[in-house]
């Protein structure tokens, strides 16, 4: 009897979900984790005025979001490849306690240091989440047939957004701000009930060997980075010792995070998936898309609220065309993958267009028409939705089963720092900018004392002059063209990045490594691209 034959570059049949396993359950579930995390970061924005006014601190605030940024960047490639070693699932239920956990401890702070404290353990959780979800869809399908499932992330990251900032407000006015934290705790256990019940997966044969070493190295070169993000050209100078000092500290740990992974036995994050030109790639642009799409939609919304003078109930209308925009291009790109295999044109796509969208978006000021700026996020939503989950895919492509943790969390950690670095740069350029802008336009006593930082209130604006408001929303504006500008070269690079991406048809069955790919490799890296390349 002859052994079944397959066609070059696709391998053996996928053998399908493991017994036991649940689809529908476990991709609800695994989207409703997903909503949960990016809704965190926006009903807590929303409420921070409040909890400031409740707890005092107001010169700690900052730290209720940092503390949580740092924290699940940090645990975002630990969790990945932690998942590689223990198990998908076993690592998915732990992040979801611990997320639930700090939710609640979070919901229950009775001090602006306590509630930091607790939005460290949140974190903590949170960088387990997303993670854990790409991990568990690369496993239990193909890569193309997973795409599908992958284009379902757009529609649950606009979602979100959409409707953080009213659940945020909404909660905290009828209830509290505790609730805001709190609403995580029955949504969590439902994930991880329907997760323990429904999804099964083989168990792990693998020998465990945990990387301390990298862990630690990795963590505070993440640290120390994020800092240098968060308080470089606002708490202290660019050129100031202390942000000095930390760059030194993350270039020094990075190093000895490279020296420690090239002799560890099961590293974080394995280099030689670096040498795969796909995987190399599809972290730059990533990162790419970090900085622009998720870095700079944060001054969309001062654009619109303070250079336009909407509400933030009509801004949350306003936004709504680009995240409608990223859903529809998120949905039609994976259909269109699922059915060609294809992909390497649509972060091409992203990145040109996006190049489209913020020069645009450099010439807004307070005369542009609503429906004009409506139209313009629109495109700029289209670009953001055309990259959403294509570089996992890719990326995922060409890795071997055993390191399809550590593919994830990879790509996931550089858009993530990605976003870090974009806002903190972003911001830097906005203030700066601010200040010139607000001295030559604003009257001399115009503000009467009113802070810079409070100017973007209604309140605060609605209790000033009219020439002084007019010329303050102009201020703004003006002050927003260069962040929209210094979008361009960024997006170029991801540009040229995108344009050197293999054209490798999707995979049509499991990844490698069990009985796939990893199998195939033996000493040549990614022997496996050969045969998929002669098809390009």
């Amino acid at each position: 009897m002859s052994a079944p034959t397959t066609r070059p570059g696709e391998g053996p049949p996928a053998a399908g979900p493991p017994p036991g396993t649940r689809i529908k359950p476990v991709i609800f579930a695994c989207m409703l984790a997903i909503f949960l995390a990016m809704l965190d970061s926006q009903v807590v924005a929303t409420a921070l005025p409040r909890i400031v006014g409740d707890l005092g601190g107001l010169d700690l605030f900052a730290w209720v979001t940092t503390a949580y940024i740092i924290t699940s960047s940090v645990t975002t490639p630990v969790y990945g490849k932690l998942g590689d070693l223990f198990g998908r699932k076993t690592v998915f239920l732990a992040a979801v306690v611990i997320f639930i956990l700090g939710s609640l401890l979070s919901g229950a702070a009775q001090s602006m240091e306590q509630l930091i404290a607790f939005r460290v353990v949140q974190g903590l959780g949170a960088g387990g989440l997303f993670v854990s979800v790409l991990a568990i869809i690369g496993e239990l399908f193909s890569p193309r047939e997973g795409a599908k499932y992958y284009g379902m992330f757009g529609m649950v990251f606009a979602g979100a957004a959409v409707a953080g900032p009213a659940v945020g407000g909404v909660l905290t006015d009828l209830l509290s701000w505790h609730w805001v934290f709190l609403v995580n705790l029955p949504l969590g256990l439902l994930v991880l009930g329907m997760l323990a019940a429904f999804l099964h997966l083989p168990p792990k044969t693998r020998r465990a060997k945990i990387d301390y070493a990298g862990f630690l190295t990795l963590s505070g070169a993440i640290v120390a980075l994020t800092l240098v993000a968060s308080w470089g050209g606002g708490k202290y100078d660019w050129t100031s010792p202390q942000i000095l000092g930390l760059g030194a500290v993350a270039v020094v740990l990075g190093g000895l995070f490279v020296a420690v992974e090239r002799r560890a036995a099961e590293p974080v994050i394995p280099l030689h998936l670096f040498r795969d030109s796909t995987f190399s790639v599809s972290v730059l642009v990533s990162a790419a898309a970090g900085v622009v799409f998720l870095g700079a939609v944060v001054f969309l919304a001062l654009y619109v609220q303070v250079a336009t003078g909407a509400t933030p109930t009509m801004s949350g209308l306003v936004l709504l065309p680009m995240m409608a925009g990223l859903v529809a291009a998120s949905v039609v790109s994976t259909k269109l993958i699922t059915r060609s295999g294809r992909y390497k044109w649509y972060p091409v796509a992203s990145m040109a267009t996006g190049i489209v969208g913020a020069l645009l978006f450099s010439t807004m000021d307070t005369g542009t028409p609503r429906a004009v700026v409506i139209g313009y996020m629109l495109v700029f939503g289209v670009a953001a939705g055309l990259n959403m989950q294509v570089l996992t895919m890719a990326a995922q492509n060409t890795a071997p089963r055993d390191d399809i943790g550590a593919v994830h969390a990879t790509v996931a950690f550089s858009r993530q720092l990605g976003s870090t670095l974009g806002i903190s740069v972003f911001a830097a350029i906005f203030y700066n900018r601010l200040t010139e802008e607000l001295t030559a336009r604003v009257p001399a006593g115009g503000l009467n004392g009113v802070s810079t930082d409070s100017l973007a209130s209604h309140e605060v604006l609605d209790r000033l002059a009219d020439t002084t408001r007019q010329a303050v929303e102009q201020a703004y504006a003006a002050a927003l063209s260069p962040v929209f500008l210094a979008t361009v070269p960024v997006l170029a690079v991801g540009l040229v990045c995108a344009l050197l991406m293999k054209d490798l048809p999707l995979r049509t069955w499991g990844g490698g490594g069990e009985g796939g790919h990893g199998e195939g490799e033996g000493g040549h890296g990614h022997g496996h691209e050969q045969p998929a390349e002669q098809h390009s």
